[in-house]
């Protein structure tokens, strides 16, 4: 994470009492999550290869539940370009810039498929969290437009966003603004470390 979650907790006086983190490779924040008092994480992660790695790493946590999927606005199946660094820039869209920026970082596309769904069907409104982080490199509105009415429990959103095309067609940060704007959320911090992506941080406007 661009945006340091300790100092985001301390400057807004954040209640976080779950955590919906989505594109959650094999959870490397989780140690974040826990710095701040927060222990019921929802990693969601669609590549087997990371997901055999989350199971591993938390399968004697209760708190942490793992789905093995990826989020969007509509229930399919995909292929999903795979990147050499680990898998951490894989994505369901076309890289784009990132392979003039990261000459160094290939895709490729394999046999593999993943299946798609919308967070409203992933999650059960009796849940808990409050909290939600998007790493999806360029589909994070795909992503937001498919939780339907579990948005309205969301106070916080942490989300990766880009100001050109990383990705084919990814969004940019405006489109996220615009729609969580809808449901008042308010941008409040960002942080453009990648240049042309970065990290920003949206709260409910009642909070601020």
């Amino acid at each position: 994470m661009l945006l340091k979650l300790d100092a985001l907790v301390r400057k807004y006086n954040m209640n976080i009492r779950g955590v919906i983190h989505v594109g959650a490779h094999t959870g490397e924040e989780y140690a974040d999550y826990l710095d701040v008092g927060v222990v019921d994480v929802v990693f969601i992660e669609p590549l087997l290869e990371c997901f055999q790695e989350l199971e591993l790493k938390f399968k004697d946590n209760k708190n942490v539940r793992l789905i093995n999927k990826a989020a969007g606005s509509l229930k399919h199946e995909a292929r999903i370009y795979k990147s050499t660094n680990q898998l951490a820039s894989s994505s369901l869209l076309k890289p784009k810039q990132h392979l003039e920026q990261h000459p160094d970082v290939n895709f490729y596309y394999d046999d593999t498929i993943v299946k798609v769904d919308r967070l409203d069907n992933m999650l059960s409104p009796d849940d808990d969290h409050n909290f939600l982080n998007l790493d999806i490199q360029g589909y994070e509105l795909e992503a937001l437009r498919g939780l339907g009415n579990i948005i309205h429990d969301i106070d916080y959103v942490l989300c990766e966003v880009n100001r050109k095309e990383v990705y084919e067609e990814c969004a940019q940060v405006e489109e996220i603004d615009d729609f969580l704007a809808e449901f008042n959320f308010q941008r409040t911090e960002t942080n453009w470390a990648g240049d042309s992506w970065g990290d920003a941080f949206y709260i409910r406007k009642s909070l601020l």
